[in-house]
């Protein structure tokens, strides 16, 4: 019995693992899940445009990939991957588009700023994913000490 279900398991490559959407290594289904990012961004792009500025800048700040990013980002080892950077130039572009301004670099910094610190809060993919990632690693750890402590809450 144990034996034919062992045997009715599919084996999947690291490379090609993934918990609940999210890809666990490095590999073709990482490559593949940012590029979806990518392209739902640059559809959302075009979607974008044809509303009010200030209405696209607050949709693209807190709706349009905004889940699924954070959830590679925290789930996956995504810290140097080559599509973040893919991400980041298809957000500023984005921004360029919605504000009708062409940003330098030293804008684009200052843009990709939380709104209490004067940005737009449009944040960069490339500096949230270390932290973000890291974030995911420490709360796994310390789960048996948020137990602990919560326990005594109603």
């Amino acid at each position: 019995m144990t034996d034919q279900m062992l045997q009715s398991f599919i084996r999947v490559d690291t490379g090609d693992a993934s918990l609940s959407g999210a890809p666990l290594f490095t590999g073709t289904v990482l490559d593949n899940a940012w590029l979806a990012c990518c392209d739902d961004l640059a559809r959302a792009v075009d979607r974008l445009r044809k509303i009010n500025a200030q209405d696209a800048l607050i949709l693209l700040r807190s709706s349009f990939c905004a889940p699924k990013v954070l959830h590679l980002l925290c789930c996956s080892p995504s810290v140097s991957h080559q599509s973040l950077q893919v991400f980041n130039s298809v957000l500023r572009s984005t921004i360029h588009s919605i504000t009708n301004a062409n940003l330098s670099n030293v804008q684009w910094l200052q843009a990709s700023l939380p709104v209490k610190e004067g940005g737009l809060g449009v944040r960069r993919v490339s500096s949230l994913a270390l932290p973000a990632f890291l974030t995911s690693a420490v709360t796994v750890s310390t789960l048996s000490v948020q137990e602990d402590i919560l326990s005594g809450c109603v």
